[in-house]
């Protein structure tokens, strides 16, 4: 599949009940893709989806899939766990539902790479979607090195990797330089879109696109088309105002900035978060 520009893992707002508030939910899944978003992830990190329920996870991926099919857009789904057997489980029930699937490298097991890639390729030949490789090691507590996310890109059914390490590493530099052929590369990490864009990767997962979603798609085309001028500016400033928005854990700063700008109806979250500071939405709020 052909992975490409922005796509936006939608928070999961909910009301002042603390049910989930499914109209400000299709509310930001239209907004997004109407301003550029090409498709959205359910049930990511940002939608702090280990605090839902099954019946609210359903609902959040309906209302997604939803929005998507209206825009012809991608719909990308949180699946997957440390277990492959329980992850293959996952992963069927996503048939004619996902486009993808973004599956984290097994988390607090810490397989070997050996394991990460023998994980993965029991997957790839079970899934019924492609799958996208979550390469995130400071959730998960497991590191992937390039060779072994390129063997990983070579298996039948990985479409690519949302590649979130920290920053930009040597394994990035490796990885970026000698791709596996229709295998793209997603920053993760939203304040270093831009450096990853400049590498050669093909777009980002990025909560901050929640904001300002039109710029962030005019990031990823100003890269593609080589216009490196308006890129590096536009960059540096989207990258200053992602950081502000990860200066307490994701996505509390952000849900912060969505009620202050009437978006959502509250700013809550579900423990073990706790909503953050005035201080730290009021500065993301400044950088906007």
């Amino acid at each position: 599949m052909n992975l490409s520009g922005v796509y936006v893992p939608l928070i999961t707002p909910f009301a002042e009940d603390g049910e989930v508030a499914a109209g400000a939910l299709d509310g930001l899944a239209r907004a997004v893709l109407d301003g550029g978003a090409a498709g959205l992830v359910a049930l990511g990190t940002t939608a702090e989806a280990a605090m839902l329920a099954e019946e609210e996870r359903r609902a959040v991926v309906g209302i997604c899939a939803r929005a998507c099919r209206e825009h012809g857009a991608t719909l990308i789904v949180g699946a997957g766990s440390s277990d492959t057997r329980g992850s293959a489980e996952a992963l069927h029930a996503l048939k004619d539902v996902a486009d993808a699937a973004l599956v984290t490298v097994p988390s607090f097991v810490r397989p070997s790479e050996a394991g990460v890639l023998a994980h993965f390729t029991a997957l790839a030949g079970q899934s019924p979607v492609p799958l996208i490789v979550y390469n995130v090691p400071y959730r998960t507590g497991q590191s992937v090195g390039a060779a072994t996310l390129r063997e990983i890109g070579e298996l039948p059914m990985v479409a690519g990797v949302k590649h979130a390490v920290g920053g930009v590493d040597a394994d990035t530099v490796a990885l970026l330089a000698d791709l596996p052929e229709g295998f793209a590369v997603l920053a993760g990490d939203d304040p270093f879109f831009s450096a990853v864009l400049a590498l050669g990767g093909s777009g980002g997962i990025l909560a901050s696109a929640h904001l300002a979603t039109a710029r962030f798609a005019e990031l990823a085309e100003a890269w593609a088309a080589g216009d490196v001028t308006r890129a590096r500016a536009l960059g540096h400033r989207l990258s200053a105002m992602s950081s502000s928005l990860f200066t307490e854990p994701n996505p509390t700063v952000l849900k912060g900035v969505l009620h202050a700008q009437g978006r959502i109806p509250t700013a809550s979250v579900r423990l073990p978060l706790v909503p953050a500071r005035r201080e730290s939405v009021e500065a993301a709020l400044r950088l906007l």
